[in-house]
């Protein structure tokens, strides 16, 4: 991780200097961007991760000003924001977790749309937006996903606002997309996101815990138990929402009892998720009636 931040930031003091050789450096550096937030979920050591998402991510902001439409660039602005929202901001400060999450969103959809009514999704006809989903491809899975978690994140955190509920059947039509065409991407992750929304979210919103509890098993069978995500949020979402403490018990115990590196990608998510599935046993008397 600190070769990439290193070769990351002679590229953007090079094009600090030189402008119009941006498109060069990227040229020559394909996937040293889009690896980037990559990366970091590689990295074991929470404490580090913290301090160093961060200046990553405005470092790949100041690249982004000199290059706006690139897609490897916004994909992963979209992925980092919404990784450093989610595993260090939301528990603790919620409110800025929700902005985090609209920028991550912004950044994602612009990757996915390059310049098209995508981004217009709020203002869309039902029909239109399916359309336009239909209209993607592979290609376009990471994007989507990204801001699919950033919109559904956002939204799970403003249910009490009216502009938040009014979003839902868009936002959960982009990660429904994702889960047809990709629904392996990232270790399951859309099958984790799908059981969240739907065990997070009323009934009369659309939440359908027994479906929910579909997808969590489809993510865990996928990886083999090694992406503890999957454990954390079933446990958090659906076990709660159920009352099913003896559930809730188990998956935190499995979530405890694994090594956060057994699965090397996503090191850090695996760490973060060993760290807050502590607090959340902890809220069990709470938690349950």
């Amino acid at each position: 991780m600190k070769k990439s931040i290193w070769k990351l930031l002679v590229i953007f003091f090079a094009i600090s200097f030189l402008p119009g050789c941006v498109k060069l450096a990227f040229r020559f550096s394909p996937l040293l961007i889009s690896n980037m937030s990559q990366a970091f979920f590689e990295e074991c050591d929470t404490d580090l991760a913290k301090r160093s998402f961060p200046a990553s991510l405005k470092l790949m902001e100041g690249l982004l000003k000199n290059d706006p439409h690139n897609k490897q660039l916004l994909t992963s602005l979209c992925m980092g924001f919404a990784g450093y929202a989610m595993l260090f901001v939301e528990e603790n400060d919620p409110k800025r977790a929700s902005q985090l999450y609209l920028r991550a969103r912004e950044y994602g959809l612009k990757a996915v749309c390059r310049g098209k009514a995508l981004f217009d999704l709020p203002r869309l006809k039902k029909e239109e937006i399916r359309n336009i989903l239909l209209s993607l491809s592979e290609k376009d899975a990471a994007p989507l996903f990204w801001s699919a978690l950033s919109w559904n994140a956002w939204i799970i955190l403003n249910l009490d606002k009216p502009a938040a509920v009014a979003q839902i059947s868009i936002a959960e039509a982009c990660l429904k997309r994702v889960v047809e065409m990709r629904p392996d991407y990232f270790y399951g992750a859309p099958y984790v996101l799908m059981g969240s929304i739907l065990s997070a979210r009323p009934v009369i919103l659309g939440g359908d815990a027994e479906k929910a509890k579909e997808y969590f098993e489809k993510a865990i069978h996928l990886t083999h138990g090694k992406f503890l995500l999957a454990h954390y949020y079933f446990a958090r979402y659906y076990a709660v929402r159920k009352q099913d403490k003896s559930l809730f018990v188990k998956l935190i115990s499995e979530i405890d009892m694994a090594r956060a590196d057994e699965l090397k990608e996503t090191c850090l998510i695996n760490a973060v998720m060993k760290q807050k599935s502590v607090r959340l046993m902890e809220m069990s008397e709470e938690l349950f009636f």
